[in-house]
């Protein structure tokens, strides 16, 4: 067990206004880092109408610029503790909305769920929702296997990462993150690429049905990354957040 304090590096921290009126956070996916909203964050700061809020960007841990060390399991338990250190250290005075992407998704979702009411609001970006019914498949399986060989084709490496092998066993394909979503109390709006062929799309109707109270979802003509269909999509929902 890894017996120090965890905390997040911080990569970007950036509001137009001294007194922000809302604190956005933004949470990467796997085999990533917080670099992949440089051009989300470089649309929505220059925005008008978002000039009250706060943007961070953290990198998990095993990833970026964040902490690595064989002693780590790379878990929900770990990465909530290092966020939760992380987002305490920028004493906010402002509601919280979380934004992750991928992987992303279910450690802001984690989060929310622990911390409660510490959260206004969740936007999940392209989230693997996969059933246990996915789990136990042989098909399914055999496509997460195919998804390791894609990654490996730009980075050989990242297959023998602990940080990596880990998260996906533990994080993505925990058996309990449908239920997690399912019960969330959180609102939550869900932004996906109808081109995505990674998050279990077939999902989302089900997921819909069974938490309609704090669930919308949001389908845009993109893939799994965080392009432009999806972050013009995430001013229009913080917008609605500032004016409400």
């Amino acid at each position: 067990m890894f017996n120090k304090k965890l905390s997040l590096k911080k990569t970007h921290d950036f509001s137009k206004t001294k007194n922000p009126k809302l604190t956005v956070v933004l949470i990467h996916g796997i085999a990533s880092d917080s670099t992949i909203f440089n051009h989300a964050l470089e649309y929505l700061e220059g925005t008008v109408s978002l000039k009250d809020v706060r943007f961070v960007t953290f990198d998990l841990l095993g990833s970026g610029k964040s902490l690595k060390d064989d002693q780590l399991n790379y878990d929900y338990k770990e990465q909530l503790e290092a966020l939760h250190n992380s987002i305490e250290s920028l004493k906010l005075k402002t509601p919280l909305v979380l934004i992750g992407h991928s992987l992303g998704t279910f450690i802001v979702t984690k989060y929310a769920d622990t911390y409660k009411k510490s959260v206004e609001k969740l936007i999940l970006i392209s989230p693997p929702i996969y059933t246990l019914e996915d789990l136990a498949n042989p098909k399914f399986v055999a496509g997460i296997e195919a998804f390791k060989d894609m990654l490996s084709l730009k980075n050989r490496q990242i297959l023998k990462e602990k940080a990596f092998n880990n998260s996906m066993e533990k994080i993505v394909l925990n058996k309990n993150n449908y239920k997690t979503l399912a019960e969330i109390k959180t609102p939550t709006v869900l932004v996906y690429g109808e081109a995505d062929a990674l998050i279990g799309a077939y999902n989302i109707p089900r997921l819909l049905k069974e938490n309609p109270k704090y669930f919308t979802a949001i389908k845009t003509i993109g893939r799994h990354g965080v392009s432009r269909d999806k972050y013009t999509k995430i001013r229009g929902i913080l917008e609605g957040i500032l004016h409400a």
